[in-house]
């Protein structure tokens, strides 16, 4: 009645597919981590080791595209996490080091991915932004403001509906509020 064998083999797909499962969790672990060790180098002023551990990162990466390309059911949620921490990570160091913000095609990254991981950086920018105050560094703090209000001028440009997305782009109205009140301080000193 039963083909034992069709369930044994099925069993050994299943097996197959949470063993390859786990294998992205770790690697995408590894990228989180990574990429937070990064921005925390950035705030330090460690560029050297924020590069270092970006570009580990990049590696990591194209091993889980590799294991998810063989199945798509495996891109799951810690994936996605991975890619946005990895594209703040990168888009954070990108400005401090080059005054730049890398492309989601530069990045190879989706748009969404993307979009998800900038509203992000607005977050990481504000703490840099205070740190420059504590330092006394008015035109990076101002700097900083032109940036994330730049970006949060683009980002009206899209209706993300209500999505994770729409509540990170959200957030980044009140960055850029505190930065506001921060120049406004700064300028009344």
């Amino acid at each position: 009645m039963i083909n034992k064998k069709n369930f044994e083999q099925m069993r050994s797909v299943m097996d197959g597919f949470d063993k390859t499962r786990e294998d992205v969790i770790k690697i995408a672990r590894i990228i989180l981590k990574n990429s937070k060790k990064s921005i925390f180098a950035c705030h330090r002023g460690d560029l050297k080791n924020a590069r270092i551990l970006l570009d580990e990162s990049k590696v990591k990466i194209k091993e889980m595209e590799k294991l998810i390309s063989a199945d798509h059911d495996l891109m799951i949620s810690i994936h996605n996490e991975a890619l946005e921490e990895f594209v703040e990570a990168e888009c954070f160091y990108n400005f401090l080091k080059n005054k730049k913000i890398p492309t989601c095609k530069e990045l190879n990254v989706s748009v969404e991915t993307y979009l998800q991981g900038l509203c992000d950086l607005t977050g990481e920018l504000t703490r840099k932004a205070v740190n420059e105050v504590i330092e006394g560094n008015v035109d990076g703090v101002l700097e900083i403001k032109k940036l994330i209000s730049d970006l949060y001028e683009e980002l009206m440009q899209f209706d993300f509906r209500n999505s994770p997305l729409r509540r990170k782009y959200d957030a980044i109205k009140y960055s850029l509020e505190k930065l506001e009140d921060l120049s406004l301080k700064i300028k009344l000193k």
